[in-house]
């Protein structure tokens, strides 16, 4: 049983981790357990990689709306790598729209969400969406999808930065939403945080990206999320070891 579940990392960028060994230690040394998700079919199979050797990871693959734009969701290579028992989830997908354009890119973006999420559904996989500027349009999508799927539609919204509202909505669809170290140095999600079912929310890093206080500045890694749980305990005033327990069972019940 982890002591702490980072759901979103990124130890399969090497150009990130020139001490990636030390981090590694520091991860098994806070029982920490993390999801390293794929950006592309590369950083896919190297997230694979590193869950097969080591306990605390596992992988998440798929394709990112817009790290590459020429990108494509090349299906018969993530079918033989699916098949991995440590896959627990396909992404990270969805749209972005403060990188480009909307209207020249939502086409380009839908299609490539539409076959992720047709991909997660045919092998029971929950989803790990990235979303930025997009949270309507993807509900859009979302939702009809929801009502036929049932309850084997499923996942998470990573790196949460919308409204109440919108938090709502994706509950009453059964997906959960995380929220990382930004929460330690800006109010604007206390809200968000202390209405949210603590059973319907999770903790992560984004790492190498936006490392908590007190670390802010300096590189992000797994081992820091404990920070965005204490953060998590403060905002909704509640126990912080009540808190710790319920996140990291909220991640395994995500992963199965």
């Amino acid at each position: 049983m982890p002591r702490y579940f980072d759901i979103h990392s990124h130890l399969n960028f090497p150009d990130k981790w020139d001490n990636f060994e030390e981090v590694l230690k520091r991860l098994k040394d806070t029982e920490t357990y993390t999801i390293v998700v794929g950006t592309d079919f590369k950083s896919s199979k190297m997230a694979v990689d590193l869950a097969q050797n080591h306990e605390e990871i596992y992988a998440c693959i798929g394709v990112h709306p817009v790290d590459d734009p020429h990108q494509t969701f090349e299906r018969e290579k993530f079918d033989e790598l699916v098949k991995h028992p440590k896959v627990v989830a396909i992404g990270e997908c969805g749209m972005d729209f403060f990188h480009t354009d909307k209207d020249i890119d939502y086409n380009r973006q839908k299609k490539l969400f539409l076959n992720q999420v047709n991909f997660a559904l045919d092998y029971d996989k929950p989803i790990m969406i990235h979303a930025r500027d997009a949270y309507e349009e993807l509900l859009e999508i979302l939702e009809p999808i929801k009502k036929e799927a049932g309850s084997k539609f499923r996942g998470n919204v990573h790196f949460f930065a919308g409204s109440p509202d919108i938090a709502q909505r994706f509950f009453n669809m059964g997906f959960s939403i995380s929220f990382t170290g930004v929460i330690t140095f800006t109010r604007d999600y206390d809200y968000t945080i202390r209405t949210s079912p603590l059973n319907m929310i999770m903790s992560e890093t984004d790492a190498p990206y936006v490392a908590p206080v007190p670390h802010r500045g300096k590189r992000n890694e797994p081992s820091y999320v404990s920070e965005v749980v204490k953060r998590i305990a403060e905002i909704r005033g509640e126990d912080e070891e009540k808190v710790r327990v319920a996140l990291v069972n909220n991640a395994l019940s995500m992963i199965g």
